[in-house]
């Protein structure tokens, strides 16, 4: 059977037995992006509304508010809906329940099931922010707000998408999910982690995945690096800051690891490259950022005017973010930074440390040949007249669980929004990408779900 797009005619099956002379032609396709084009106001108060709900993470922030939201508006459109709470994953309490939303609506047919997962958590708003980060303001062609991009923008062109293709195409065969999820930007265990658990992502259950991450809109995002987090204590003894010789200073121990890490551990990082076609350049090296540190006292509070006591700190501590590549193991990866430390340890009077790992990440990969991968890449080149460029992510997401612990390798990231613009201020969403996905994604589902059976 050949594609869809590129032909003027597909199939699609009257019943479950047998095909009548019905025809796919092009210009039904078209009236499915006329719909598409009718729904850009949609899509633009869609956005806006999901933006103006301030799910901040952490701590967790209106989880419930935007699952409700996503409940009405996805029951409107004829799916069924379930509201999922990931009791016992980490922050989940009663003051911030880690709540999800996963909605299913059947065709006609039976057939295989495309599934959208997108998160509903966002990053903190930060400094620097010109316009009000959950305001939604729409201005030039760009709607602003925290998660405009990362990934509220692709969360709606996801639902536009599938409304104008069940519009166009209401007798479709198999199935289509589309699910808001919890705490991505914290690992993701009390989202798409529990539900995959729960067997939401079964490959008996879904059979294809799109997650809507902004990896800009030409782009199939096919896997992510590793990651391995971890805290790292220096210990010392407290003592009168007058008389330094009488204690020792913890910061002191914590400034040789650091020198340790710039004179050995980043110039080796530096030498190692990957095959996997991460973005940006940059990223296909090894890397570590220092992403916190802190030592002695406990910090005053915000608007404190009282002056610090003089003490030598008896601890600091830092926490590292180290991204691995696929060709990398998670064991080396422990192994060097341990083995920095047992040197410095053999070498450095009195020094002595804890290593806590907090959280690691394995690679995840989708073989550019998987059949999400290609359908994609094919609507890309069809909506854009161009060819679709294969990428990884730098950074992990929601893929690493519905690969490992969900089984499921169908899987990519494809949605609208500049990558470099996640989690900075002033953070923004073109409509027109949003409406681009949105036809990419309708011309997916057309290819996956209106094939002969």
């Amino acid at each position: 059977m050949p594609y869809l797009y590129g032909i003027d005619l597909l199939f699609i099956p009257t019943d479950s037995q047998a095909m009548d002379d019905t025809r796919v032609t092009d210009e039904l396709l078209d009236l499915l992006l006329a719909d598409l084009t009718d729904r850009r106001d949609d899509l633009i108060e869609l956005t806006q509304n999901l933006i103006r709900i301030p799910t901040l993470n952490p701590p967790g922030d209106n989880y419930r508010e935007i699952c409700d939201f996503l409940d009405r508006r996805l029951r409107a459109s004829g799916f069924e809906t379930q509201m999922i709470r990931a009791f016992g994953t980490p922050g989940d309490c009663e003051a911030y329940p880690r709540w999800n939303v996963v909605a299913r609506r059947e065709g006609t047919h039976a057939g295989e099931c495309v599934h959208f997962t997108s998160h509903i958590d966002v990053v903190e708003v930060g400094a620097g922010w010109t316009v009000d980060p959950f305001g939604g303001l729409l201005h030039d062609g760009k709607i602003y707000g925290r998660g405009a991009c990362d990934m509220k923008g692709g969360l709606a062109a996801s639902i536009i998408a599938v409304e104008a293709f069940i519009a166009t195409f209401p007798d479709f065969s198999g199935s289509i999910e589309i699910s808001g999820t919890a705490d991505e930007e914290s690992g993701g265990y009390g989202g798409v982690a529990y539900l995959a658990d729960k067997g939401f992502f079964s490959p008996n259950k879904v059979q294809h995945v799109i997650i809507p991450e902004p990896l800009n809109k030409d782009r199939v995002c096919l896997g992510h690096r590793g990651g391995w987090w971890a805290e790292i204590e220096t210990f010392g003894e407290i003592a009168h800051g007058s008389m330094p010789f009488l204690g020792d200073c913890a910061v002191r121990h914590m400034g040789a690891v650091l020198e340790a890490f710039e004179a050995d551990l980043y110039p080796a990082l530096a030498t190692r490259h990957t095959e996997m076609p991460v973005v940006p350049e940059g990223a296909r090296s090894s890397t570590m950022n220092i992403n916190s540190i802190h030592g002695g006292m406990a910090e005053p509070p915000k608007g404190s005017t009282a002056l610090p006591a003089h003490c030598v700190p008896d601890s600091c501590r830092i926490v590292i973010d180290r991204r691995y590549l696929i060709e990398e193991n998670i064991d080396s990866v422990r192994d060097e930074v341990t083995n920095l430390l047992e040197g410095l340890k053999a070498i450095r009077p009195k020094f002595n440390y804890n290593l806590k790992e907090l959280n690691h990440v394995i690679p995840s990969m989708t073989d550019r040949e998987a059949p999400i991968a290609r359908t994609v890449a094919e609507a890309i080149e069809t909506v854009m007249g161009k060819a679709a460029q294969f990428v990884a992510s730098p950074g992990s997401y929601d893929q690493k669980h519905i690969d490992r612990i969900g089984k499921l390798k169908n899987c990519v990231a494809y949605g609208p929004g500049i990558l470099e613009l996640a989690h900075k201020p002033d953070e923004y969403i073109s409509v027109d990408d949003m409406m681009d996905s949105a036809a990419v994604m309708a011309r997916s589902l057309a290819s996956l779900l209106l094939q002969k059976q």
